[in-house]
């Protein structure tokens, strides 16, 4: 029978990818430099192949040792999933729930419901990780994190995915802004021609160009982009144009100014739909419809 790989060689072997640094990469797993080398060229010895090239100024990934890598995270992450789905089963929404966010749904949900976790499982422990959706769904399928919070559509290849709720994007402009009159707003191509985005990376970014029928080419064409939801509403309040804000925004205070208004979209209203994101080889069935339920309830 053929000797297996090590869970701790493949720790090795994705630090230094990620460092290129034997140095760095012995800090990461806690290791010394010579024990992280020496697992390297046992994990080499045993594959048969090479997979980091050295000298003494560089360290770089052969191609296969980048393909050996991706797969060491596959096997990390399930190896993770294992031992807590046995931590799960003897108490499941207990312990640490590693969540990621994205920056247009952390500061309008969360509130509600982290006092509502804290209320319902006092034994759960939450680290939460705010950052853009492609960079969270890396950090999940690595492992990293158990759950993310996002908005649909996006490409869910490989997640097991479970929908939250609606989300509309209600048009805010300034309070002297006569296309804002009605109860419901037609999205004109005036009001198009004036949208103002988020940069790129930004989910919201995408789902606003479609509400409006943007085209490509119409991305950059202000030359002013905003980094936050906060910096898009003040841009809108120093009458640079409009720009479309999930209800959730709205609703938590984030457009109350006597120089704005914010009014609905006129029916079929766009939306995104906030959901919760998991790897499909999750142990933690159970925990992610409890945080489904009370992401629902607090919204």
């Amino acid at each position: 029978m053929a000797t297996l790989t090590s869970l701790r060689q493949l720790q090795y072997l994705v630090a230094l990818e990620d460092s290129l640094s034997f140095t760095r990469a012995a800090r990461a797993c806690h290791a010394s430099q010579p024990t992280l080398s020496a697992g390297i060229k046992e994990l080499e010895q045993l594959l048969g192949v090479r997979l980091v090239e050295r000298d003494r100024r560089s360290v770089l990934m052969t191609p296969i040792g980048r393909e050996v890598s991706q797969r060491a995270r596959t096997i990390l992450a399930a190896a993770r999933d294992l031992t807590e789905f046995a931590a799960a089963g003897a108490a499941p929404m207990s312990g640490v729930l590693r969540l990621g966010v994205i920056p247009t749904i952390a500061p309008f949900l969360l509130p509600r419901a982290l006092a509502a976790l804290r209320k319902r499982y006092p034994r759960l422990q939450l680290a939460l990780r705010e950052d853009l959706t492609a960079a969270l769904l890396a950090r999940l399928h690595s492992g990293e994190l158990d759950f993310v919070l996002f908005a649909l559509p996006f490409d869910t290849t490989n997640l097991l995915v479970e929908p939250l709720f609606d989300d509309e994007l209600w048009i805010v402009g300034r309070s002297d802004e006569k296309q804002l009159q009605p109860a419901r707003v037609a999205m004109t191509s005036a009001l198009a021609d004036r949208l103002l985005l988020l940069e790129e990376g930004h989910c919201l970014r995408d789902h606003s160009l479609h509400a409006c029928d943007a085209a490509e080419s119409r991305r950059d064409k202000h030359g002013l982009e905003a980094t936050s939801l906060l910096t898009l509403v003040q841009m809108i309040e120093a009458d640079l144009g409009v720009g479309l804000i999930p209800e959730m925004a709205v609703k938590s205070g984030l457009t109350k100014s006597p120089r704005l208004q914010a009014r609905p979209l006129a029916r079929p209203c766009p939306s995104r739909k906030i959901a919760l994101g998991a790897r499909r080889s999750t142990s933690r069935l159970a925990d992610m419809q409890a945080l489904a339920d009370v992401l629902r309830d607090s919204n």
